[in-house]
């Protein structure tokens, strides 16, 4: 069986790490590179870093804090935010990104999707899907949120998912705006209907609060990885609590 990994993630605005609720209400969490640092010190399996502001504002990814943390963790780095086209792909790779994860550029252009793909291989491209739940539908389905979440956009999210992944994704980082921050649990419909519909991996992101919610993402949501942030930048729990207490439960852990 395939072990599942555990991915902190930081949310960067104005170069410090923030963390909200349903993507609004931010708050500081920290010097992003001290952060890594700890994370990776810790045995987290992966690191995603999300300039999050980048793209409403029009700009580029903060390449410098990318290059500072890429020198200081050695686990593999997933990078997102302002990415626009194949040069700014490839000038995250260069400063030490292993994947590159788009989510309004893939909407607006899902032919990136492929030339990303085509250019640096499918294990580099991670598709990033904000989805919010839609209401007042006779049917449950998910709405995809662009500009991140800012802007809704008229697509499916499950019919999305399965573009992408067509078009040439690796992965997708799947997150639930309903559930982000609010330490609740995570929306396990919403991964479970994307897991089912998809042949890469899902990381589900959006809900977490105590270890139980990882391990229904992965169990009831049949996610292939977690991420988590406010868990982890309030040093509420570590990577080590995490992966034990998943360990405990039967799941498969890299250590």
């Amino acid at each position: 069986m395939l072990t599942k990994r555990i991915i902190p993630c930081l949310d960067v605005k104005d170069g410090r790490v923030v963390k909200g609720k349903s993507f609004i209400n931010l708050r500081d969490a920290g010097d992003p590179v001290a952060l890594a640092k700890t994370y990776y010190e810790e045995g987290a399996d992966e690191l995603v870093f999300l300039d999050i502001t980048a793209t409403p504002e029009g700009r580029d990814t903060m390449v410098g804090v990318v290059e500072r943390i890429s020198q200081e963790v050695f686990m593999p780095l997933t990078v997102g935010g302002g990415l626009r086209k194949i040069d700014d792909m490839r000038r995250m790779l260069l400063a030490g990104a292993d994947k590159i994860s788009i989510n309004t550029a893939a909407v607006l252009n899902p032919g990136l999707i492929r030339e990303g793909a085509d250019r640096f291989g499918s294990q580099c491209i991670v598709v990033a899907i904000d989805a919010r739940r839609v209401k007042g539908d006779s049917q449950l389905r998910w709405q995809v949120y662009t500009h991140s979440g800012q802007k809704p956009s008229d697509l499916d999210a499950i019919e999305w998912a399965k573009e992408a992944v067509a078009l040439g994704a690796g992965e997708l980082l799947l997150t639930s705006m309903d559930a982000d921050g609010h330490r609740a649990g995570y929306d396990n419909e919403l991964n479970r209907a994307i897991s089912e519909a998809v042949g890469v991996p899902v990381i589900a992101s959006g809900g977490a609060g105590i270890p139980e919610d990882l391990y229904q993402a992965l169990v009831s949501g049949r996610a292939d990885a977690v991420l988590a942030a406010s868990i982890f930048h309030y040093e509420e729990y570590s990577i080590d609590n995490i992966k034990s207490y998943l360990e405990r439960r039967g799941i498969p852990i890299r250590r």
